[in-house]
């Protein structure tokens, strides 16, 4: 029994004694025997400065009298008490005179308090708290049974196993060989030392060699691997969420850079057109003219309606771009003066201009012309135009809250049925030109197959406003849905929406589902589309979101971002490339990063002093809204982007 007591005591002595040297390291301070070194109260008073993170005032730092020791031992005692710490028969002579056994539990009560206290889950005390962190992190591990921090790590599988499910990059657990205790518990030790960090508080023989380990040792010990892995844990979620912050971000980019490059490329060719008709002319045949005409027909029918078709596209893509930025109160979207709208719809008003120049010169060399049918045509043919442009002004021109364009845009769809019919009669009086030859009309620059286009165009880009619209209004609500997964399923609910009936069928809502790796037996599906549907025999877009947000949870608030990149940072006011890459951020995504962030110009860490630092809080502040409230709330500081490149 004396040899059972003297072993733990030797063991906590050097564990404690550990765990102390590993606290005043930071003030450049070691010891070598615990009782001995703690007698004068010096090192005591350091290392409760350290845990306290305050000062404990004036005390003797070289005490040569008995009574100063007593008088340093003392202070620390008090300001142990201070701290409410519960302390039972410990007396400022028990530290003084070495008592062993006093001091073990005097360090012991430091630990408690400052390393494992912390430790909570599911509302249970440290000790319980830490042993069910320890089971649930190695319940898979069939080998590996933690029922106390005693003979439960004898054999090195449960350390083995915390490192496993933490970082299996560092070791290979199926290949260990189960029965090597020791070789299990060294390699285990190896790799928390020197690839986490984690302090060498215990020697091999010190659990493989006993039948009971100590188990406060243990615990002090297992500690800093819960707090080694439970930070590590932190920073790779802060580190997703700025993964996911910049994947939007990149999406916002894509859009708009291809918003650009598509105005820039049809603004060319509409110059390059107009251009083309300036510097034609005649032969003054009847064969060249005609030629011409079938020329401009030709250009009318194809180069024109994908001009018509681009146009309409890039219109919806500027206002999806915006509503985007809206939505996820990213900073407002505006297009270089070159490229805005204004600057195509004048190119378009001239094109128009030159299009009818050019019609009407090719139409006077054709005299054969039943002037009445075409004006008749025309009239017709005009006001239907315009009723069209008129109707996609109304679309590009919706803004505002999400609510308000929905509810014009419901109105613009309730004009469209008229319009058919309106569109028959001009097909009636397009039939009766053909029958007279009549190819050309200087009255118009438009015909059937173009208007039937345009108003095909016009209904297309009226119910994909509405579907977009509606889709904003789920996902302002949508708050667990990221914008990627989103888009991801809204796409495939359009895939599946074969009849465009903006829902889906069982079979239907069972694809969709699958090709999201989503797959259930017959019956289950059936049961999930039952409740999806209410009862009823198809899905909403709005319902399939909401299944869909019930298997998917994730937010990204660009408070939450900012808040991961602090956490990223370890609080620093700035971060490094390190810092990044220690996150898990993917290395292509780190590149994006780098490019994009001003640089800091503040005081640094001495431990960052040679590496490139990077203004988080000015690159958040320049994507997002209300940067004045922010700057008060994430540090301040002007609009002034200070550099960095802009996406």
């Amino acid at each position: 029994m004396a040899l059972l007591e003297q072993q733990w005591v030797t063991v906590q002595q050097k564990t404690f004694t550990k765990w102390l040297n590993n606290k005043i390291k930071a003030r450049d301070l070691a010891i070598n025997d615990l009782v001995k070194d703690l007698s004068d109260g010096v090192i005591l008073i350091h290392l409760l400065e350290i845990l306290g993170n305050e000062s404990l005032g004036r005390y003797a730092s070289k005490p040569k009298l008995r009574v100063q020791r007593f008088e340093n031992v003392n202070k620390a005692l008090d300001f142990i008490k201070s701290r409410g710490i519960q302390m039972t028969n410990i007396g400022a002579e028990d530290v003084v005179d070495g008592n062993r056994k006093i001091i073990l539990g005097l360090i012991w009560t430091l630990i408690l308090r400052f390393t494992i206290s912390d430790i909570n889950e599911e509302g249970m005390t440290a000790k319980e708290g830490l042993l069910l962190w320890c089971q649930r992190k190695t319940a898979c591990y069939e080998e590996v049974e933690v029922r106390d921090f005693s003979s439960s790590w004898n054999d090195g599988l449960a350390f083995c196993a915390l490192l496993d499910i933490h970082r299996p990059d560092l070791i290979d657990y199926d290949s260990l060989n189960k029965k090597d205790h020791r070789g299990n518990m060294k390699l285990a030790f190896e790799i928390a030392s020197q690839e986490i960090g984690i302090p060498d508080l215990l020697d091999v023989e010190d659990v493989c060699d006993v039948a009971k380990p100590d188990e406060r040792s243990l615990m002090t010990y297992i500690a800093y691997w819960f707090h080694a892995f439970s930070q590590m844990e932190r920073v790779e979620n802060a580190g997703r969420r700025v993964e996911k912050f910049v994947m939007n971000m990149q999406g916002a980019w894509e859009m708009q850079n291809s918003f650009e490059r598509r105005m820039r490329e049809l603004l060319r060719q509409i110059e390059e057109q107009r251009k083309q008709w300036e510097e034609a002319t005649f032969k003054g045949t009847y064969a060249d003219a005609k030629a011409q005409a079938i020329e401009f027909t030709k250009y009318k029918r194809n180069q024109k309606r994908s001009w018509v078709a681009e146009k309409t596209e890039l219109v919806g893509l500027l206002g999806n771009i915006r509503t985007k930025m809206s939505t996820y109160r990213l900073r407002d979207y505006i297009p270089p003066p070159e490229l805005r709208l204004e600057v195509l719809d004048q190119a378009w008003t001239g094109l128009t201009h030159d299009e009818r120049a050019r019609s009407k010169v090719i139409n006077e060399t054709i005299r054969d012309i039943k002037n009445a049918l075409r004006r008749s045509f025309a009239d017709r043919a005009n006001d239907f135009a315009l009723t069209l442009n008129t109707l996609s002004l109304a679309i590009s021109g919706l803004e505002g809250d999400v609510e308000d364009q929905l509810r014009h845009c419901q109105r613009l769809s309730a004009n469209l049925p008229p319009l058919d019919a309106f569109l028959k009669t001009i097909e009636a009086l397009d039939r009766q030109c053909q029958e007279a030859n009549i190819e050309e009309n200087d009255f118009t620059t438009y015909t059937y197959d173009e208007l039937e286009y345009e108003l095909g165009l016009v209904k297309s880009s009226v119910a994909k406003k509405l579907s977009f619209l509606e889709n904003q209004m789920v996902a302002r609500n949508m708050t667990n849905l990221t914008p990627i997964q989103l888009e991801e399923f809204e796409s495939v609910f359009r895939h599946f929406d074969r009849d465009l009936s903006n829902s889906l069928q069982e079979l239907e809502f069972s694809a969709a589902l699958a090709s999201l790796g989503l797959v259930y037996d017959e019956d289950e599906m059936h049961q999930k589309f039952k409740e999806t549907s209410e009862g009823k025999d198809y899905v909403t877009f709005e319902q399939f979101i909401h299944f869909m947000v019930s298997v998917t949870e994730d937010q990204n608030t660009a408070e939450q971002v900012f808040q991961s990149f602090q956490e990223v940072a370890d609080g620093k006011p700035y971060v490094t490339e390190v810092d990044l890459r220690h996150s898990l951020i993917p290395d292509e995504l780190i590149e994006d990063l780098v490019r994009s962030m001003p640089e800091h110009h503040g005081p640094d860490l001495q431990v960052d002093r040679e590496l490139p630092k990077y203004d988080y809080v000015r690159f958040m502040q320049r994507y997002t809204k209300q940067e004045a409230e922010r700057n008060g709330r994430w540090g301040g500081g002007s609009n002034d982007d200070g550099g960095g490149n802009e996406p």
